[in-house]
């Protein structure tokens, strides 16, 4: 298994696959942003509607992935506002029902850190559902719980459910800091 950073154009290449690995994501009960079932012409949509965000430096994609398939994927969006460029948002961690227990979820997770910690990102931060099982992932990699927003977000089914907000920091901290 390998974990690569996707340009624009290879995120276009990957567009269908990706697509694939959204809609297995969803049909499996990720609350991720979709209802289900979601259309593959709908996901593959999402997916390009990313590639100008990555050719312009505003996400960065990676997939972990065997030479012929992509079974894991995760972002950072970064904000493009002067104020808050030392934090990015991890966002959209998938990991393919049939990758996972093998790791894939903290892999893409470590690569995620360790190129914004390169990057000189020195806070990120991300939400996922309360009591899923990403919750367990995020703590054990040193991840803070802040809290939890009731009814923030729904299920695939449509359901309102919680939604934890996690930050961690990265890199050296300053005097004073926490």
């Amino acid at each position: 298994m390998t974990v690569s950073r996707l340009d624009a154009e290879r995120l276009r290449a990957s567009a269908g696959e990706l697509a694939e690995l959204l809609a297995d994501t969803v049909e499996g009960g990720a609350s991720i942003g979709f209802l289900a079932p979601l259309e593959r012409a709908a996901a593959v949509a999402w997916w390009e509607e990313r590639v100008d965000a990555v050719s312009a430096g505003r996400l960065a994609v990676w997939v972990a992935h065997t030479a012929d398939r992509i079974l894991g994927t995760v972002s950072l969006a970064f904000p493009d506002r002067p104020n808050s460029r030392h934090r990015a948002e991890l966002v959209k961690l998938m990991v393919h029902r049939d990758g996972r227990g093998q790791g894939l979820g903290r892999e893409l997770l470590t690569a995620a850190e360790h190129a914004a910690a390169t990057a000189g990102i020195t806070l990120l931060h991300l939400d996922t559902e309360t009591d899923s099982p990403a919750e367990s992932l995020y703590r054990s990699a040193g991840w803070t719980r802040l809290g939890a927003i009731p009814d923030y977000a729904a299920t695939p089914a449509g359901e309102p459910r919680p939604t934890t907000i996690f930050y961690k920091r990265l890199g050296a901290r300053t005097p004073g800091g926490e």
